[in-house]
């Protein structure tokens, strides 16, 4: 049996362009895992193996990889860090045990590195930091620090200290340990010479290892009073406590270096050892029932424990379905069956793989704590658990957030249709953030996705990987209704045609519900007038009614439904009978309510150079939008601002041309707000129009 506490299962996370897959390269280089190491922007690099990852240099979907250190295993997971893949490091995040927060030099804190951190703290990750491109202009390891502290309200724990600064950067000082590492020019990893600390950095490195043993020994009660006492704790007890404090979260071991000129990374795979917890140091994955409510066990990670498995991904490659699937306790063999607890249905589990990208090694089984794929399941998706048939349990599921933006899609010949369908398929199976519907009366296929680059890579997927060539219309809106007035109302259903009739009556209130709590429903009935039995029914009308508002036919949200009265007939009612009943209420009651049509508003983040920053800024509030922050760095200004999804398409060719190609930007969905009389009016008479064709 392999022993769990040499293992770590980290992902490497950061915004876009901060240099993760770099910094992944490097690592399998030093690892002995690949010999040359691939360039990203030559579209080479090992983990970015798609073809649209390869041109476009930025990773679309995560890979997993494994490779060892110091005798420890190390299963690494490079995710994408364009925010409209988010659910890739959201689903990473949820099965990994430790992360590498990876930080450009001159950037610093981006966008798209608040919404990973974000997720990490949700799913309660230890990680370290890496401050990387130390070797750019404008790189400053110490602003980096400080805006970790202010924008992510993180405590960062100096760990090293670099030696130079942008095309000076020669190596980095190890603070516990008072030695410099200083490479040469050859670019090579290997070719290093440890050093006393340079002189202009003495009083520095001090002043960090101060604060380094000072920030370790609040682990250690004992250790703190001995150290308040005059005494050095020794390397090994100061390790301990980093240890200690980096599994807890209370801060986060912080490096620099240059992931592309191979400086710096020998330290951050030695912190991964000696600071990031193995499978059995994290708090075990939580137990839920079928409705998905945590039951209060959990699943310990332990070989000898039953079988409890995550399907974590999927992925169609060239020899058929992958399902990458972390195993959190028990042992899973060649061979044997495991039990699906989402279908109830059991599984032989045929060829296991360990993945190195896009190549696999066989595999005879697998154990807790490995990150394995399966090739050939049928019916297993995203979320579902995989465990011992005879003892059945469910792990937490995953929660993806809803697409805000959609496109209309046919195929431009005819024998297209079917190749896209199973091409659709297998990519709503890869993606749960990616959703297809079909418009039955127009025919068109309705892709739906979390930003334009995400609809724009899947449209190029379909046209290459399963040549499938597409005619694609213009990007639409996932707008909502909600209502702005409480309402009282009563509503009664009465049938009567030979033998039993239907008889229901509700008498109910409507109204606004806070912003982002959706539908609810509540009943204050009291004296059996409406029996309980049928409050499913009634919830279930209501429910289903909100999929189309009263004002275009878009979904409703946050509505409260509370049912305070009604009748019933002792013969004639039923559930069928209560549940028409709330939706003929549905129908008379929400036209009186003030419905009013909501549009996506998108959390911008806008980086450009000093020159253009009032053309951006203008640009901007002619998009409706509502300027929110303005920060200025060494290379340029960051502008913050909420924007409504509507006037958002095409920005960014727009921002290249106002900023003369220097402008960035990225943006997630934030909440929603109304749509101004004139924009809500022209969509409702789009909407109309569309549909009146459709009766035609």
């Amino acid at each position: 049996m392999t022993d769990l506490s040499k293992y770590r299962n980290i992902g490497i996370f950061a915004h876009v362009d901060a240099g993760k897959t770099t910094t992944t390269e490097r690592i399998l280089k030093l690892t002995g895992k690949i010999h040359k190491t691939g360039e990203v922007h030559d579209g080479a690099a090992t983990t970015d193996f798609m073809e649209q990852e390869q041109e476009r240099g930025i990773t679309i979907q995560s890979a997993a990889t494994t490779c060892f250190w110091d005798d420890h295993r190390f299963n690494i997971i490079d995710t994408p860090g364009h925010v409209d893949f988010t659910v890739e490091v959201y689903r990473s995040l949820k099965v990994l045990d430790g992360g590498i927060g990876v930080f450009c030099g001159s950037g610093g804190v981006e966008p798209q590195s608040e919404t990973n951190w974000r997720y990490a703290n949700e799913s309660e990750v230890s990680r370290i930091i890496f401050v990387n491109k130390l070797d750019r202009l404008g790189a400053d390891f110490f602003r980096v620090i400080e805006q970790i502290k202010k924008v992510l309200g993180a405590k960062p724990l100096v760990m090293t200290v670099p030696i130079g600064r942008e095309d000076d950067f020669v190596g980095v000082v190890d603070v516990l340990t008072k030695k410099a590492y200083v490479w040469d020019d050859s670019g090579q990893p290997e070719n290093y010479e440890v050093k006393d600390v340079p002189a202009e950095l003495v009083d520095d490195v001090d002043t960090y290892h101060e604060q380094l043993i000072e920030t370790a020994v609040e682990q250690d009660d004992d250790l703190m009073m001995a150290y308040m006492e005059g005494e050095e704790p020794s390397t090994e007890d100061i390790k301990r406590c980093i240890r200690k404090g980096t599994i807890n979260l209370d801060f986060f071991p912080t490096y620099c270096g240059s992931a592309f000129k191979n400086k710096g990374i020998q330290l951050v795979l030695d912190a991964v050892v000696d600071y990031l917890p193995n499978p059995t140091e994290v708090d075990p994955q939580p137990l839920t029932d079928e409705e998905g409510n945590e039951t209060g066990e959990h699943a310990i990670v332990d070989v000898e424990e039953p079988l409890r498995a995550l399907a974590f991904k999927i992925m169609d490659d060239r020899f058929g379905a992958l399902t990458f699937i972390r195993v959190y306790s028990g042992k899973m063999a060649k061979g044997v069956t495991v039990l699906n607890s989402y279908t109830g249905k059991t599984e032989r589990i045929g060829r296991m793989v360990e993945m190195h990208a896009d190549e696999r090694n066989e595999l005879e089984s697998a154990q807790a704590g490995d990150i394995i794929a399966v090739v050939g399941m049928k019916n297993v998706q995203t979320g579902h658990t995989l465990c011992d048939p005879n003892n059945p349990c469910t792990l937490e599921p995953m929660i993806f957030p809803d697409p805000v933006i959609s496109i209309a899609v046919k195929p431009k010949d005819k024998g297209g249709s079917e190749k896209m369908g199973v091409a659709l398929g297998k990519m709503v199976a890869e993606d749960p953030s990616f959703c297809v519907e079909s418009d039955e009366e127009s025919g068109d296929t309705i892709l739906k996705g979390m930003g334009e680059l995400h609809l724009d890579i899947k449209v190029d997927i379909l046209k290459r990987t399963y040549g499938v060539e597409l005619e694609v219309g213009k990007p639409q809106v996932a707008y909502r209704e909600t209502i702005t007035q409480p309402v009282e109302d009563s509503y009664t259903h009465k049938k009567q045609s030979g033998g039993s009739g239907q008889y229901g009556k509700i008498d109910y209130r409507i109204k606004p519900n806070e912003p982002g709590t959706g539908y609810t429903f509540n009943s204050t009935v009291v004296g059996g007038n409406v029996p309980k039995e049928f409050f499913p029914a009634i919830e279930k009308g209501f429910r289903l009614m909100m999929e189309e508002g009263p004002l275009a036919g878009f979904p409703m949200l946050d509505v409260d439904v509370e049912l305070y009265d009604g009748a019933y007939h002792a013969v004639d009612s039923s559930a069928v009978a209560f549940e028409l009943a709330a939706r003929g209420a549905y129908r008379q009651t929400m036209p009186k309510a003030g419905p009013q049509l909501i549009e996506p508003i998108m959390k911008v983040d806008v980086f450009t150079p000093e020159d253009h920053v009032g053309d951006v800024i203008g640009d901007l509030n002619r998009r409706r939008g509502m300027i929110k922050d303005q920060e200025p760095g060494t290379t340029g200004v960051r502008i913050k601002a909420d924007v409504p999804l509507a006037e958002m398409f095409g920005y960014i060719g727009h921002l290249r041309t106002i900023t003369s190609g220097r402008g960035q930007f990225s943006m997630e969905f934030s909440h929603y707000l109304p749509c101004p009389a004139q924009v809500a009016e022209e969509v409702i008479a789009a909407e109309k129009e569309k549909k009146a064709a459709k009766n035609k």
